[in-house]
């Protein structure tokens, strides 16, 4: 008999084992140790490069000669532009002036350590010599020359990796989802088949014919990708052995990464590593009327603030139809750059801030035997030359400016670290003091406060938001719709969300809400201490469309410290964005 169940143990554990070796997905059976062996390089890197090029940089979002709305590279859909009219940009498609060894100079002196470049975007125009289909670079254009192929050698020279993104579900000219619509009797095809005689031979050709490269698989939009669909294109990543590829493949793979785009993540991701990715400007693809660059301020300080929640910033540039990447993004990214050449161990290879919340900027570390290297981005140089870090327990050894070397003296005091820091800060965006502490890292967790504005009011913005998610519930994410970040996928109503204030003048506040949803009569508590108001959402027409309703009003009778809780009604809960709460003093 115990040979018998023995026996049957065995067989079952075969079968197990044989239904995971079954999965088309190499990486199924990956252990913990290989997959950090994988991710190392994309974890240190912490910055790339985004290329988005094609065909559609030709109209630069102009068609018939007015401007089409949305970003660039989207013309053809946004335009509603018929496949024959739309392939006869093409010939006009010559960029001579390309040069891909000054795209992966002006990369690397950037301090980006990657480059991912649009292989085929939505339209299915191939940037690279493919043999499926015609619709190629080499095929349909006077320049007959391979990017993706100088780009490969030049990365290799210089020591960047490389990583191609590609459209595998909407293809608008080879017959890929319909999922944003068909607006041309010819785009009436078979996805399967398109899936069958383009995606598939198409990704081969991009994992087999760059050498080492890719090292990322940027798949994007996962419109109609069932699993039989995705286990088509997944199962070619063995081609590639090593590869990082992203959460967009649909199918219900994860992928390796998080691909939250043009926002920042409040809070990053547990667990889970993630990359935003970011224009420069408002587009993606190259636009000749968009000018709305982005200071480098901003940029700079994106880069700190993803860094400090454990990701890696991937920002983008549009090129011209003739090879270049805009001056302008050149001019960013060199200022960029210059302060990376300072800075840049304060951003490579480093970890998630150990901080809740800092008063006057972010921090990144660095863990080592013995103890921790903190890296304090300080965005607001402190008028008394009194640098403040709240909440840090562990003993600090030294500081020391990061740009001079300059040696900073150090004072412990009613468990409060203060640093003598000089009148004059290094940088006026970001200058960066350089903790080193000893023995294991102790923070204690010291919830961030909102101040009372000087008319009374309290303002409650999405991103500073602590999102509150039970074990096995999912977490809502900022994101940002609209145009400004809101909480959003909030999905299960046992998460909520909450914020720490503090109230200097009490009094009555009208309590106003911020929300966007296609829901009907969505149910939502906003507590406040022992006071509770009830809010009814009602449709807004669109999630990209927010509205403003007053929920009711609210007495706080002291001063100080509270907190303010949204919170889901479950039996009348229906998925809603949340932008911002605000209490007004009442009138």
């Amino acid at each position: 008999m115990k040979k018998l169940l023995m026996s049957l143990v065995v067989f079952s554990v075969l079968l197990a084992a044989r239904g995971q070796d079954a999965s088309p997905n190499p990486y199924a059976n990956e252990t913990k140790e290989e997959r950090d062996a994988r991710m190392k390089w994309w974890r240190e890197a912490r910055f790339g490069m985004f290329i988005h090029w094609g065909v559609y940089s030709v109209p630069a979002g102009f068609y018939k000669g007015k401007p089409v709305g949305g970003i660039g590279e989207w013309i053809m859909c946004s335009g509603k532009i018929p496949i024959a009219e739309y392939r006869q940009f093409a010939p006009q498609f010559n960029p001579v002036k390309f040069d891909a060894e000054k795209w992966v100079k002006i990369a690397k002196d950037a301090g980006q350590k990657y480059i991912v470049i649009t292989s085929k975007h939505h339209d299915g125009f191939a940037m690279f010599d493919s043999k499926v289909t015609n619709w190629c670079i080499t095929g349909a254009t006077p320049f007959k020359r391979d990017p993706l192929k100088e780009l490969a050698e030049a990365c290799r020279k210089e020591g960047i990796k490389l990583g191609f993104y590609y459209s595998q579900a909407q293809d608008w000219n080879n017959g890929g989802s319909e999922c944003s619509g068909a607006w041309d009797p010819a785009q009436k095809r078979s996805m399967d088949e398109y899936i069958d005689k383009v995606a598939v031979p198409q990704m081969k050709e991009i994992l087999s014919n760059y050498g080492e490269f890719p090292a990322v698989l940027w798949w994007d939009t996962s419109c109609d990708m069932n699993k039989e669909r995705a286990d088509k294109l997944i199962a070619l990543l063995k081609l590639k052995p090593g590869i990082i590829h992203n959460n967009r493949l649909g199918g219900g793979y994860k992928g390796d990464t998080e691909t939250p785009e043009q926002h920042i993540p409040a809070m990053g991701y547990k667990d889970r590593d993630w990359e935003t990715c970011m224009t420069l400007n408002n587009t993606w693809g190259f636009k000749s009327d968009d000018n709305n660059w982005k200071p480098v301020e901003t940029l700079l300080r994106n880069l700190i603030d993803i860094a400090s929640k454990g990701g890696n910033y991937l920002l983008n540039v549009g090129p011209t139809s003739e090879g270049e990447i805009p001056e302008a993004s050149v001019e960013r990214l060199h200022e960029v750059g210059k302060w990376m050449k300072v800075n840049g161990d304060a951003i490579y290879s480093t970890t998630a801030s150990p901080f809740r919340s800092l008063p006057w900027g972010r921090c990144t570390k660095k863990l080592h035997d013995g103890g921790a290297t903190l890296y304090l981005h300080v965005f607001t140089w402190p008028t008394d030359g009194k640098l403040i870090v709240p909440g840090l327990k562990s003993e600090v050894v030294s500081a020391k400016l990061l740009a001079s070397g300059e040696k900073l003296k150090t004072e412990l005091s009613d468990g409060v670290v203060t640093i003598s820091v000089p009148a004059q800060a290094p940088d006026a965006i970001a200058s960066v003091v350089v903790l080193e502490t000893k023995g294991e890292l102790q923070v204690e967790s010291i919830a961030p406060q909102i101040a009372q504005a000087a008319d009374g009011s309290v303002k409650f913005a999405a991103d500073a938001a602590d999102i509150i998610a039970p074990d096995g519930v999912e977490a809502p994410q900022v994101e940002n719709k609209g145009g400004a970040p809101n909480i959003g996928f909030w999905l299960n109503p046992r998460a909520s969300v909450e914020w720490t204030f503090k109230i200097d003048k009490p009094g009555t506040f009208d309590v106003c809400v911020a929300t966007a949803t296609t829901a009907k009569d969505s149910h939502i508590d906003i507590i406040v201490g022992d006071q509770k108001v009830n809010l009814v959402v009602a449709d807004t027409g669109a999630y990209e469309k927010f509205e403003t309703t007053k929920a009711g009003t609210i007495k706080i009778d002291k001063a100080g410290v509270c907190k303010l809780a949204v919170k889901p009604v479950a039996d009348g809960w229906q998925p809603i964005n949340l932008r911002s709460v605000t209490l007004a003093p009442a009138k």
